[in-house]
């Protein structure tokens, strides 16, 4: 069993109650999030491709048409995804189908390869699920159409979670690491959206970067990438740091060799050693960080710290100094717990957590 053996239900219902918005027209990018994984299915050869939806809209039509899809509409109302992906299995002119919730943007399809391994070697199964940690993802799932059947009993008792209703089949839980866990990443909020559109500004650079601000000095900007470069090492990550300085520097002693050479008027110098180098270059004007994080050799990804001149995404770090730093740029928040820290729609941390911020971090490294 391959692609083209089984169906797509791209389940795209509910209210978006969370988001305050309906949250498959928000944009990633330059992209709606329901149209980036629709562009995503483009390229899989499934069999045939359904959208399952609360109720037809002609922007639901449109979209379907862009991308040869079927439209599927709820025959209950308020019943939840279970709806969608039942009506998806009792549609669909495939045996299994893959159910996905439009609100992944990072899933890729080549990993549902192991969903149709499992079921191969499980003929008897009905449900093939992935499991990230101990969570369940149900609708990033393998499902026969067999289980349409048994989800419409569960609605008729009054059960919503699809879980429940498929732990009752004969199933198989496919365990997915740590590696792999933005894979299974929801926007649900308003905060997530800022997570994934970080992670997004990062896809189609060579070295991601992470820009590290706070509205003040003392707020421990240093100190919080100090912290989170070991962990990150650990994990066989090399990352490069970029400091923005806004009072100039000096890197050698006045007389020395390089200093000489710039007071003759060299607009750049170069020491090397057997183990290192720096350049230094002289400009016109204050260089874009960016721009010099990106000619960093053997990096993985590059922390930029500096308060006004970093690039999305920023980790915006507060310690009650100043206002909090949350423009659209901002990923996501540090800041001390003990706080009252007013970040609405920006998911805030401990500003002491370095596990977390090294988790972000690599979440939003695309690493």
């Amino acid at each position: 069993m391959d692609f083209s053996d089984i169906a797509l239900l791209l389940v795209a219902g509910g209210k978006s109650s969370r988001m305050g918005q309906d949250k498959r027209w928000a944009a990633l990018g330059d992209t709606a999030l329901l149209a980036r994984l629709a562009q995503k299915a483009d390229r899989i050869p499934f069999a045939e491709r359904l959208l399952c939806v609360e109720r037809e809209t002609p922007a639901l039509l449109r979209l379907a048409g862009q991308h040869g899809m079927r439209l599927v509409c709820d025959e209950r109302q308020e019943a939840g995804p279970m709806e969608g992906l039942r009506r998806g299995l009792s549609a669909m002119g495939t045996d299994w189908g893959l159910a996905v919730s439009c609100d992944m943007p990072f899933f890729a399809f080549e990993a549902a390869c192991d969903l149709l391994s499992a079921a191969q070697e499980s003929p008897a199964a009905r449900a093939v699920l992935p499991v990230q940690g101990r969570r369940w993802q149900p609708l990033a799932a393998l499902y026969h159409r067999g289980l349409a059947a048994v989800f419409l009993a569960a609605l008729a008792r009054g059960e919503r979670k699809i879980r429940a209703a498929a732990s009752g089949a004969a199933h198989v839980l496919v365990p997915f690491d740590e590696a792999r866990e933005s894979l299974f990443f929801n926007v649900n909020t308003p905060a997530d959206l800022r997570l994934a559109a970080g992670r997004i500004a990062n896809e189609g650079r060579r070295v991601p970067l992470v820009t590290v601000s706070a509205p003040q000095s003392g707020t421990g900007k240093t100190t919080f990438i100090e912290r989170v470069l070991p962990i990150l090492a650990a994990a066989g990550i090399r990352a490069g740091v970029v400091k923005g300085d806004a009072h100039g520097y000096h890197l050698d002693r006045k007389g020395k060799d390089s200093d000489r050479f710039r007071t003759a008027g060299a607009r750049a110098t170069a020491v090397v050693s057997p183990s290192d180098y720096f350049i230094e270059q002289r400009t016109e004007t204050r260089e874009s960080l960016a721009a010099v994080a990106a000619r960093l050799k053997d990096v993985d990804l590059v922390l930029i710290e500096s308060r006004n001149h970093g690039t999305a995404p920023i980790l915006s770090l507060f310690r009650g100094k100043g206002e909090p730093i949350v423009t659209d740029e901002v990923a996501a928040a540090f800041a001390k717990s003990d706080r009252q820290i007013p970040m609405e729609g920006v998911r805030v941390f401990d500003l002491d957590d370095r596990e977390a911020a090294a988790r972000t971090i690599r979440f939003l490294a695309c690493r």
